[in-house]
């Protein structure tokens, strides 16, 4: 089904970027993408409740949501979710906190299905 996770095992695996440091810069990574129509970037990553994004990695996101605003919208989402290790991660429910557009970061409180549906309404009235 499409928006499922197709190896949920290789999902699970360790990744090791040791070999990839370059100073104390590491490789990050995001844990949504969506390219909507060719109107606007939708980036999404989450956390658990009350857990921090790494300075490391919100600078990059930042940089490179800034970067591609200066293409076209876009948009990074950073949601938290209190899911059980055992269970999968409704990326739909979980709670849009804030996020970045225009090179500033606004605060939400709503789902991330909702800011998403919004903001892509949005790419649709242009």
């Amino acid at each position: 089904m499409r928006g499922e996770t197709t190896n949920k095992a290789r999902a699970t695996q360790g990744r090791d970027f040791t070999g990839l440091r370059f100073g104390n810069i590491t490789p990050t990574d995001i844990d949504g993408l969506i390219e909507y129509k060719g109107k606007c970037y939708i980036f999404i990553e989450a956390k658990m409740t009350g857990a921090e994004m790494p300075s490391g990695q919100r600078i990059a996101l930042e940089r490179l949501c800034d970067d591609l605003q200066k293409v076209k919208p876009t948009i990074l989402i950073l949601c938290t979710h209190n899911t059980p290790i055992d269970k999968e991660i409704d990326f739909s429910k979980a709670l849009a906190d804030k996020y970045r557009y225009k090179c500033a970061w606004h605060n939400y409180g709503k789902t991330t299905k909702e800011l998403v549906t919004n903001f892509i309404e949005r790419m649709d009235k242009k």
